[in-house]
């Protein structure tokens, strides 16, 4: 693997720059066409869905930190170390460069510069682009991840690795902590149609890569912070796993958002009812997202004062209510 993050500059070295993350995330993402991936999975075909994951790619896919889990909240631990995230130029409106059917997902890919520190890294990460997991609009949920058993309709997926390898994914792949994810969980926002506008804006361009391979630049005009308003990105899990589809290495430092973004079910619907798998003649792209994996160990931030106060207040309430019941 060429070295893909090192030159960020402008011009003819910019360009160099991109075509080597393009390389890159052919590795990283979520299409059994990959060139640079002899593996040939799905998430449909009863020959190479993942109950087969492990038989065709039993390196890892049938390792013992894989993913997506279902977070069970009696069960995480705390950890004070987990303190708010930085964001490196998710303020960018014109950060997003390129949206993609890869035949399993719908993927924007990032120009240079965005990053993501602090929250317990153990470095700066940057990040390389976010692709989509769901099932079928807001009546089948698809989100990878559950949190207490509930599945959402859809999650979100950053993708990012390590800065100091300089963009080489073999190393990437081979470190438990190369990659870092950014998991966000999308549900949908009652009582409006076609909201917010960066995802209207955002979903505009799926009728434009209904088939697979097919890809759009994204104009300037949005952010990946107008993606994520209304998240507080100081509230999530944290665990170490895997990439959810194959090889599924066990590389990845996982960041499940608690509070999930809020999107209208027209805008949801439209990634099931637009994308196909492969041509117009082929099924729509529905219920991509592997099933839930074994348990591993999660933790979560310190409950802040306020959180701790609300709870002491509605204690307090209720107390409050069993003694007046009684008189």
């Amino acid at each position: 693997m060429p070295q893909l993050l090192a030159d960020r500059g402008t011009g003819a070295s910019k360009m160099n720059w991109l075509a080597a993350a393009a390389y890159a995330l052919c590795v990283l993402a979520h299409s059994a066409h990959c060139a640079t991936n002899s593996i040939a999975w799905c998430y449909h075909n009863p020959n190479c869905n993942d109950n087969t994951w492990p038989s065709i790619a039993p390196k890892q896919c049938n390792g013992t930190r894989q993913s997506p889990i279902d977070i069970v909240t009696a069960n995480v631990a705390v950890n004070p170390n987990l303190t708010a995230f930085t964001f490196n130029n998710f303020s960018s409106t014109s950060a997003m460069k390129e949206i993609k059917n890869t035949g399993n997902t719908v993927q924007v890919t990032f120009d240079s510069g965005i990053r993501v520190s602090g929250g317990d890294l153990s470095e700066a990460y940057d990040s390389l682009q976010f692709h989509l997991h769901w099932g079928n609009g807001t009546t089948i949920p698809g989100s990878e991840h559950t949190v207490d058993g509930k599945r959402y309709p859809m999650e979100l997926h950053i993708v990012n690795i390590k800065s100091s390898h300089n963009g080489n994914i073999t190393q990437a792949l081979g470190d438990p902590t190369g990659l870092a994810a950014l998991g966000f969980f999308i549900e949908e926002l009652p009582g409006t149609t076609d909201q917010p506008a960066s995802w209207k804006n955002l979903t505009s361009y799926l009728a434009h890569i209904t088939n697979a391979s097919s890809s759009v630049d994204i104009a300037p005009g949005y952010s990946l912070d107008d993606l994520l308003a209304g998240v507080n990105r100081t509230r999530y899990y944290r665990y170490l796993g895997s990439l959810t589809t194959p090889t599924c290495n066990e590389a990845v430092v996982w960041t499940v958002f608690k509070e999930p973004i809020k999107v209208s079910k027209n805008l949801i619907d439209l990634f099931s009812n637009t994308v196909r798998l492969t041509n117009s003649t082929s099924p729509l792209m529905i219920n991509v997202y592997r099933n839930i994996q074994p348990a591993q160990a999660v933790s979560t931030q310190v409950a802040t004062a306020s959180s701790a106060s609300k709870t002491c207040f509605s204690l307090g309430l209720m107390g409050l209510g069993v003694l007046l019941g009684r008189h």
